[in-house]
């Protein structure tokens, strides 16, 4: 699966011309320009914000401190290079799911890989198949695993019960999904950006009160990244294909690109041009890996706790611990609990979504089963830990991933035509491309 996802990142890369270094520039300005864009409908801020929801969670704090352990401090530079490359995918489909979207009843869009494997492909069994992986391992399994992220660390901070932990939690979480999508995007747009900044603030802090150690820990990384390094004293030995195998596998479960979850909340932005939201799209992967998962191997490896034995969560909370002081648990838990919470109402869209792909007239009391099925797996995920439920995770986890990887490979020269057309608007003068739905009714049409 590593290969595959790196594999279409570099196919992506090349085909589209590298626009994640082309375009690096113009991706800042789309985010800047984009907040106020669109009227009456979910903006791409909101999209960009509800796809972040999901994609940042527990793995940004524990997935990190283990590639450290595992691969060693050169799987941070291979998670940059993996989230690089993620862009150009990431870009691909955000680009396709604006094509392949559809209308809802309240005026919203929805899409995503389900709809583009069945309107771009012809294939409705691939995306019905999608439809249903997601909605399992995503909506029900993976919130389940959050929600049991958050139990703990507020167990672990503050000796809270799991179960009225989880009972808090299902509360909140219902307050916001039973308003549906423009609720969940209003709630992203605020909660996103402020726990992603206090958590890159906190660790700018770690870094400006370490400045002097910053030279030798980027020299660290670079070494154990190209050549077999020793480190904690030699109680650790790390290989190249070790720090590769960590460092890659980490980037791409983080920041998700070519995994077809993120699709989902990009289809839904109301934009002038699809290949506009692809750029959006690869701010997300900026984010999520080369800011906030830098910031927590920066914690790590200036915090000298690298040897502890720890590992996962319990290592960035000794890390934090060490260069913070004694509030580090309590912002780790506090940090942790926001990043679960919100993947938990990103997951839950795109298992709606994709419901409604499926079943389209299920109707409000379809939605409703769904909606107390989601806050049923939250209470089981704070007080349960059963190992083959997250092994059948990953399991519907790995045939969503395949699915989609067949969809965006075969639909690329669909996207190679939606990105000239903007580039050349773009040449042209032209500030926010606009589409021409007749010169592309080949797509629109279907």
């Amino acid at each position: 699966m590593v290969w595959l996802l790196l594999g279409t990142g570099i196919f992506y890369s090349l085909r589209l011309g590298l626009p994640q270094v082309r375009h690096f520039g113009h991706m800042f300005s789309v985010i800047f320009k984009g907040r106020k864009s669109a009227e009456g409908g979910i903006t791409p801020f909101q999209a960009l914000c509800t796809g972040l929801a999901a994609q940042v969670g527990t793995g940004n704090l524990a997935g990190v401190a283990t590639a450290i352990v595992s691969g060693g401090p050169g799987a941070i530079f291979w998670m940059w290079i993996t989230a690089l490359v993620g862009m150009a995918t990431i870009f691909g489909e955000a680009t396709l799911a604006q094509v392949f979207r559809v209308k809802s009843s309240d005026g919203t869009y929805r899409g995503g890989p389900a709809y583009y494997l069945e309107k771009g492909l012809g294939q409705r069994w691939m995306g019905v198949l999608f439809a249903f992986s997601i909605i399992v391992a995503m909506a029900f399994i993976f919130n389940a695993v959050q929600c049991n992220s958050i139990a703990a660390g507020l167990r672990g901070a503050f000796q809270l019960n799991e179960l009225y932990v989880a009972i808090t939690v299902i509360i909140l979480t219902a307050l916001v999904i039973f308003g549906g999508l423009r609720r969940i995007a209003q709630v992203a747009e605020v909660i996103v950006p402020l726990m992603a900044g206090l958590y890159i603030l906190g660790s700018l802090y770690v870094v400006l009160t370490h400045i002097s150690e910053i030279p030798a820990v980027f020299s660290l990384i670079f070494k154990s990244a190209f050549g077999p390094k020793q480190v904690a004293g030699g109680v650790l030995g790390h290989t190249v294909a070790m720090a590769f195998r960590y460092g890659v596998a980490r980037g791409l479960f983080s920041n998700e690109a070519g995994m077809g979850s993120t699709p989902n909340a990009h289809a839904t932005a109301d934009v002038r041009h699809p290949a506009r939201q692809g750029f959006t799209a690869m701010m997300g992967v900026f984010v999520d890996t080369i800011l906030i998962c830098t910031a927590t191997a920066a914690i790590i490896l200036l915090s000298g706790t690298v040897d502890s034995g720890k590992t996962g969560v319990e290592l960035t909370q000794l890390a934090v611990d060490a260069t913070l002081g004694s509030w580090g648990p309590t912002f780790i838990a506090i940090a942790l609990m926001f990043f679960a919470w919100t993947s938990i109402l990103g997951n839950y869209y795109y298992g709606e979504s994709n419901l409604m792909y499926i079943f389209p007239n299920c109707g409000k009391s379809g939605l409703t089963v769904y909606r107390l099925m989601v806050l049923g797996m939250l209470l089981f995920g704070a007080t349960s830990s059963v190992p083959f439920v997250w092994e059948l995770a990953d399991f519907f986890n790995a045939i969503m991933a395949l699915l989609n990887l067949v969809g965006i490979l075969l639909l690329s020269g669909v996207v190679i035509k939606f990105m000239k057309d903007y580039e050349n608007q773009i040449k042209a003068g032209i500030d926010d491309p606009v589409i021409d739905k007749e010169k592309f009714s080949s797509y629109y049409n279907r």
